[in-house]
């Protein structure tokens, strides 16, 4: 069939000077790439997209279309936040209400449709599809387009957006680092580094060249890809290097960056154990310790793993693999992009922020785990809802931090810090929420990806969004910007 009109009335467009028209495209291979900026599979298919634009930049033209699943993800704001955040360089539709998603019959997150040449739609793919598969696949096609005639190459005018410039951008997790010294690290995602700051904020040490790869070695030599999440002990700090699939190891005596699990590959599902070193993960998105065992969130394939560091095996520990919300044992159990982790004070209980179902889970860490939904009802439901645990709703939330008795959770999509009563099973805004802020140019918070608490009076919350870290004092319930 011929491929229907992209360029409609009211959809704004990014990355290039003007609306693109189907007609306009007619002799180069369209790939359209329907996707939403909190899904991981949808991230995960941005290398894929990256390596066939690269292979033919005048003979394939990929244009995004994002179809927003959640509120937050309707605003033109945010789209231009991913579209930084990921380097994606290609055109960008922004379709709030779906009216591309429903012309093309599109029915999941992501969708790769294909259109030939000569203007018709070849095919659709669903899911995430194999990268070297996929490629050769768009290989047939330009050579198939090339002898048929259809097919007359030629750039495209784009304008990518202009990045944005600080000491960190896009950070994701904050950490104490254990000792006597007050420090802390920092995931500095958009700039592939790890920073060691002490308790004023001030930059001692970064970690990684600052280009993006996997690559082992000296501090400033090694490689990081756009890293998550992590945790400390007192001699080493542990990465979760996201769009590396991997586990790093920074030595903090030398400085020097070993790679525990992982092989820069998109792994599948985790399963008994297996060596390190030789299993593919899949987008690890953060960190927690407790003795040997280091726990990670493996966002991609929707499950918990645990690396064991003295053997260097890594399994899966709760997920099966399968996106959703069902509970009960662990390891039958099925999760939804697990985001953040944060592990009890007694350790016998992890914390769990469930991005994807706007959920945060506790899962037991007995001989038979168990785990169960405190907050969050399925993949589709979401909000700003306080109350009993059963009706509460968040919005895609990627960090939780204990407090106490308490639970504090960066509720991403709602800019916002949210609390988890434990004892009283209900989910307030943080201390009420009235906080004054005492910078001296107030900024809204926007989307933040981490949080911790250093002590009751005392919580630092990573302000994604505004590339940089608030720190919040219930007492005198002031905030204000601590570093960036």
């Amino acid at each position: 069939m011929n491929a229907p009109e992209i360029a409609r009335p009211g959809l704004e467009w990014f990355n290039v000077a003007a609306p693109l028209p189907i007609a306009s495209l007619r002799g180069r291979v369209v790939i359209l790439d329907f996707w939403t900026e909190g899904c991981i599979n949808c991230i995960q298919i941005i290398p894929t997209l990256r390596r066939v634009e690269e292979k033919y930049p005048e003979k394939v033209v990929v244009i995004g279309v994002h179809s927003p699943k959640f509120a937050n993800e309707k605003k033109a704001a945010s789209v231009k936040d991913a579209i930084r955040r990921y380097h994606i360089h290609h055109p960008i539709i922004h379709d709030p209400d779906m009216t591309i998603w429903r012309a093309y019959g599109v029915q999941a997150w992501p969708t790769l449709v294909v259109i030939g040449a000569d203007g018709n739609v070849a095919g659709a793919i669903p899911g995430e599809p194999d990268p070297d598969r996929f490629v050769a696949a768009i290989d047939k096609i330009v050579e198939t387009s090339a002898k048929d005639g259809s097919l007359k190459p030629a750039a495209l005018d784009l304008a990518p957006l202009p990045e944005p410039k600080g000491r960190f951008l896009f950070p994701g997790k904050l950490k104490p680092v254990p000792g006597h010294a007050r420090r802390w690290v920092l995931a500095d995602g958009g700039h592939n580094q790890i920073v060691l700051l002490d308790d004023s904020g001030t930059e001692l040490q970064r970690y990684g060249s600052g280009e993006a790869g996997l690559v082992d070695g000296a501090k400033d030599k090694a490689r990081f890809n756009h890293p998550q999440g992590l945790i400390a002990s007192s001699d080493a700090i542990f990465v979760a290097d996201t769009e590396s699939n991997a586990i790093r190891r920074i030595d903090l005596a030398s400085g020097t960056v070993t790679t525990l699990a992982g092989t820069g590959k998109r792994g599948m599902q985790l399963g008994a154990p297996e060596p390190g070193r030789t299993r593919a993960l899949a987008s690890p998105w953060d960190l927690e310790i407790k003795g040997d065992q280091l726990f990670f969130a493996n966002a991609g394939t929707h499950q918990i793993g645990v690396l064991d560091l003295k053997s260097g095996t890594v399994a899966a520990l709760a997920g099966t693999g399968e996106e959703g919300l069902r509970d009960g044992r662990a390891a039958s159990a099925s999760m939804a992009q697990p985001s953040g982790l944060a592990l009890s004070a007694d350790k016998m209980t992890l914390y769990v922020a469930d991005s994807e179902s706007s959920a945060v889970r506790a899962i037991t860490l007995s001989k038979d785990p168990q785990i169960v939904t405190l907050v969050g009802a399925g993949l589709f439901d979401f909000g700003w809802v306080n109350g009993d645990f059963r009706t509460a709703r968040l919005q895609h939330p990627l960090g939780v931090a204990i407090d106490g008795d308490k639970l504090l959770v960066a509720d991403t999509y709602n800019s916002a810090i949210r609390e988890l009563e434990l004892a009283q099973h209900e989910l307030v805004d943080f201390d009420g929420g009235k906080f004054t802020c005492v910078d001296p140019v107030c900024i809204p918070t926007r989307e933040p990806a981490g949080i911790v608490v250093d002590s009751p009076d005392r919580i630092l919350l990573v302000d994604t969004g505004n590339h940089r870290i608030e720190e919040y004092r219930p007492a005198a319930r002031t905030y204000h910007t601590w570093a960036r």
